[in-house]
């Protein structure tokens, strides 16, 4: 008997088309259905067709739905993905804008110049409550999967208010470590490592090869091989970079994924303190960020040609492989008992990475299956990054979340005081005067009246 899987934010084709691909290569979902939801019909419409098409052209044996309504889509659903975003990137870049003018930048501003801006995380929370609180009513056995950000605010958020939620945040940043193996020329099945924190703050500290330390490999192919390797792929704010390895030396672990990189905030500030700084480590975040909503605008124009150019086969622009996100293997290990260990995002309930408060998100390795999940207990990261944890990712998140469950407009301030872009009091009063000024934001502003 198959499942039914409800996308909400379904407009986003590449998530959706990735979706559509790991399910026609799971040997579970058979006679399974795919619901997808958004409330923008054009790119929902987009995505449905591409996705029909190509799923009719490879021969599936699920059903593909779509539909305006989300207590519609609800129906039935046996899990819930979660990847929209209210306003999408336009309001985020629109107050971005307005925060230059403010003196505020990119580098370690986590809450202001950033893709978890405060005013776009107050409509994720508002909107990924409202998607829970209709579950409890419509499909109250279902699973959430929270794919949009602020992963690390609404897990935290979530639990905090619902104990006994059936939730998974899920983010692909840890698979980084295996690239990294890859790059080093290792055998991926000989690999083990560990890279626990918080969502965006993820970190090498367990890296084994063949069952001992594999950290001396990494070093000697530092030394040897990655002068040759940069020179070759570099670019601007990579993953892989000059910064990156200047903070496993000062460390002793390396970080992984997003934390060091713009999509997690370009940390630490210290590297962005000026241009000077920045030229000297080669990080770009301004242009990163304009590269990445170039190829995004032009990923969704080459969608919509491909989808409704019925001359050629959708397939023949997309071959069927597995895609790199981690929902449906999830989804196979609680619905079909596929056992599975999988990196996820979950409350700290029971310490499995020291440092982080027991009532607060955690990402770290789990065992997944039937019997839900289960955690387990990681290797403390050093002191230092502790600290740096609690100082720029964790108390932040506190605040906005103070501030936010008590409409406390002057704990709002505060929380853009702790960014490292703010001089004085008044800049931060001036920059949310504007933000909750924005006719977007005017749900906001009401809310923190």
């Amino acid at each position: 008997m198959g499942i039914k899987i409800t996308l909400i934010g379904a407009g986003s084709g590449i998530f959706s088309l990735n979706l559509i691909k790991d399910m026609c290569l799971s040997k579970y979902l058979d006679g399974s259905t795919l619901c997808m939801m958004d409330i923008n019909e054009k790119k929902l419409n987009t995505a449905y067709t591409l996705c029909s098409r190509w799923a009719e052209e490879i021969g599936i044996k699920f059903s593909i739905t779509k539909t305006l309504d989300r207590r519609e889509a609800l129906k039935g659903a046996d899990f819930v993905i979660d990847t929209a975003m209210p306003g999408g990137y336009d309001y985020m870049i629109d107050g971005w804008n307005i925060a230059k003018k403010w003196g505020y930048n990119f580098g370690g501003s986590q809450h202001i110049v950033h893709d978890e801006s405060f005013w776009i995380n107050f409509h994720q929370l508002q909107l990924m409550e409202s998607i829970y609180l209709d579950m409890q009513e419509i499909c109250p056995n279902a699973w959430l999967i929270l794919v949009s950000n602020p992963v690390m605010a609404a897990t935290t958020y979530l639990y905090r208010k619902y104990p006994n939620i059936k939730l998974i945040g899920m983010c692909h940043g840890s698979t980084n470590a295996r690239n990294l193996a890859f790059l080093m020329g290792l055998d991926l099945k000989k690999v083990s490592y560990e890279c626990p924190g918080v969502n965006h703050f993820l970190w090498l500290n367990r890296f084994e090869y063949e069952g001992k330390d594999a950290f001396p490999l990494l070093d000697k192919w530092i030394d040897e091989e990655f002068d040759k390797y940069y020179e070759e792929h570099h670019t601007p704010s990579s993953k892989l970079s000059p910064k990156a390895l200047d903070l496993y030396r000062k460390y002793g672990v390396f970080p992984i994924g997003d934390t060091c990189v713009p999509g997690g905030g370009s940390w630490g500030h210290f590297y962005h303190t000026s241009p000077e700084v920045e030229k000297k480590w080669n990080e770009d975040p301004t242009g990163w960020y304009l590269d990445y909503f170039e190829r995004s605008r032009n990923g969704v124009a080459e969608m919509e040609r491909i989808a409704f150019d019925t001359s050629k086969k959708v397939s023949d622009s997309y071959k069927l492989q597995r895609s790199p996100e981690p929902m449906i293997p999830v989804i196979e290990a609680l619905a079909f008992d596929a056992e599975l260990k999988i990196v996820i995002n979950t409350i700290n309930d029971k310490g499995y990475v020291e440092g982080v408060p027991l009532d607060f998100e955690c990402e770290v390795p789990t065992i997944v299956s039937a019997r839900g999940i289960q955690p387990l207990h990681t290797k403390p990261l050093p002191k230092p990054l502790q600290a740096w944890m609690m100082r720029d990712r964790i108390a932040p998140v506190n605040m906005e979340l103070y501030a936010y469950t008590s409409h406390s407009r002057e704990a709002l301030i505060d929380l853009i005081c702790m960014d490292p872009w703010t001089k004085t009091r008044e800049q931060a009063e001036g920059l949310l005067n504007d933000i909750l000024d924005m006719p977007f934001n005017a749900p906001m502003k009401e809310y923190y009246k």
